[in-house]
């Protein structure tokens, strides 16, 4: 397939705002694709890379932009993405200029629509979480099998382009004897927000359990005899990293399991450390002090010694837990009326967390689904938005970029819809940061501000919103102030518009 094709399809579905149109443009493709072509292709309208990082940074793609465009491009998939796997293996001394040659080649060869796209496939500015749920329908439409069914081997492969390429050569066959695989990582099930404890206890009350939220990083933990794999919540793989979690699971009283959880430092009394040294301690492959070591929780069991438990209830899942990881499990309880649930809110207060999560003793666990059967309740609003560029600061401010631009996930697919500004919330650590890693994502920039590619997400706490004509989105932030940075989650992580939406009063 040539790659004017994807790249059509891909102006295509940026151009359009309907869901519809959407699905059936990308699922057009994927259906004129070969069989080897397939991940190339789902991968790419996703807007991912399958080599990853490619080591290619902005000043690379603007000395590649400025190369000259041919008029009648020959490349092919296949051409192109050998060329980001060659580029993607150069290391060692000199393979900086032998990179920037192999780009420069590469966009020598493309149109001027594809030295836009490769660009912008390359600077992660197509990456939009919000397309995985639009490619799942556009898999189903192109191999003509049930939506249901093409989600469901998503949830169990955490790939889309594993599931296309069964879809196309296996079909319903092939995607339905999908099972719960150890050591492959499965998306993980997110809960709702819910406005109080009274509203998530009379939503799915009586028969609850009621968990501490921990404010920490997820993980899900994988063990096959004594090999151990630890996941993110993006299904990244971090064992390398959590070697203390490593031995502790180890130990554990199973053959296999897959658990879902928390990690965080906790200080001599057993309260969480600022988030801020969760997520330090989490990117650190070196020796952990005794004070910062991370310590696992965990609050599901989906898979224990040859049984699969995802599509069990809920309280047979915590059952099982309660035999593997005893000592290692979320503070929880069940609550015997609303004033009980209350209580077990305050008691998470007190203790330092977050709040709380609220789920139903009866639900199955949804991977990959914003399931209404869990719901999270905070004493404040907080939502994660993309951040969309900053304003270089005045004042005390001056030379550091300061007032961000924020932005909701657009659940159709499309760019992130801007919600509001703010600069409150920003310690000078902060604004160091920022003005150091900013350009890092830039897209484009004037005297005013940098502008970036969606893939920050900061948590957001704020008032409530109200409707405004000055934004996009129809509807302004309140009183919104900077928490801090989700270094583990990215844009598809971030709160829709109609969640923010919902904040209106």
């Amino acid at each position: 397939m040539r790659l004017s094709r994807v790249v059509e399809a891909s102006s295509a579905v940026a151009a359009t705002s309907s869901r519809r149109a959407k699905r059936d443009g990308i699922a057009e493709v994927i259906a004129a694709a070969d069989v080897d072509e397939i991940p190339v292709v789902v991968a790419w309208l996703a807007g991912d890379l399958p080599q990853g990082r490619i080591g290619v940074g902005w000043r690379g793609l603007v000395a590649a932009r400025d190369i000259a465009a041919v008029e009648d491009s020959t490349l092919t998939i296949g051409d192109v993405d050998a060329a980001f796997t060659a580029i993607a293996g150069l290391s060692g001394s000199g393979s900086s200029g032998r990179r920037s040659e192999a780009v420069e080649a590469l966009f020598g060869a493309a149109s001027p629509a594809e030295q836009k796209f490769l660009g912008r496939l390359i600077s992660g500015e197509l990456r939009q979480g919000a397309l995985a749920g639009v490619m799942a329908d556009a898999i189903a439409v192109a191999s003509k099998l049930e939506l249901d069914v093409v989600r469901r081997a998503v949830m169990l492969t955490g790939s889309l382009p594993q599931t296309a390429v069964l879809a196309r050569t296996g079909g319903a066959e092939a995607l339905g004897a999908l099972t719960i695989e150890v050591g492959r990582p499965l998306s993980p099930m997110l809960a709702t927000p819910a406005e109080s404890m009274a509203d998530a206890y009379a939503a799915l009350g009586p028969d609850v359990v009621v968990d501490h939220k921990f404010d920490g990083a997820r993980i899900q933990v994988h063990r096959r005899d004594d090999e151990v794999r630890i996941f993110t919540r993006t299904l990244n793989d971090v064992t390398d990293r959590l070697p203390d979690i490593v031995e502790v699971v180890r130990g554990f009283d199973c053959n296999t399991v897959i658990l879902d959880g928390e990690t965080l430092v906790l200080d001599d009394a057993g309260r969480p450390r600022p988030f801020q040294e969760t997520m330090s301690r989490f990117g650190s492959s070196g020796a952990a002090s005794a004070a910062d070591v991370l310590r696992p929780y965990f609050f599901d069991c989906l898979h224990v010694d040859g049984v699969d438990l995802i599509d069990d209830p809920l309280a047979r899942r915590l059952a099982a837990l309660g035999r593997v990881a005893p000592d290692h499990r979320i503070p929880s309880a069940r609550p015997v009326d609303a004033a009980d649930a209350e209580r077990i809110n305050a008691d998470a207060l007190a203790a330092g967390h977050e709040g709380v999560m609220v789920k139903a003793l009866d639900s199955v666990y949804a991977a990959g689904r914003r399931g209404k059967t869990w719901q999270k309740v905070k004493p404040t609003h907080t939502v994660d938005l993309i951040v969309l560029g900053a304003e270089w600061g005045s004042g005390r401010r001056r030379g550091w970029l300061s007032n961000l631009h924020l932005g909701a996930r657009d659940p159709q697919g499309g760019l992130p819809i801007m919600v509001g500004k703010t600069f409150k919330g920003l310690t000078d650590e902060l604004l160091r940061w920022q003005t150091a890693e900013f350009p890092k994502h830039e897209s484009s920039r004037d005297e005013w501000a940098v502008y970036l590619r969606p893939v920050l997400v900061v948590e957001i706490e704020l008032d409530g919103v109200q409707g405004s004509s000055r934004y996009p989105g129809g509807v302004a932030l309140r009183f919104a102030r900077v928490v801090r940075y989700r270094p583990d989650k990215d844009a598809g992580d971030a709160d829709t518009i109609e969640t923010v939406r919902g904040l209106r009063k």
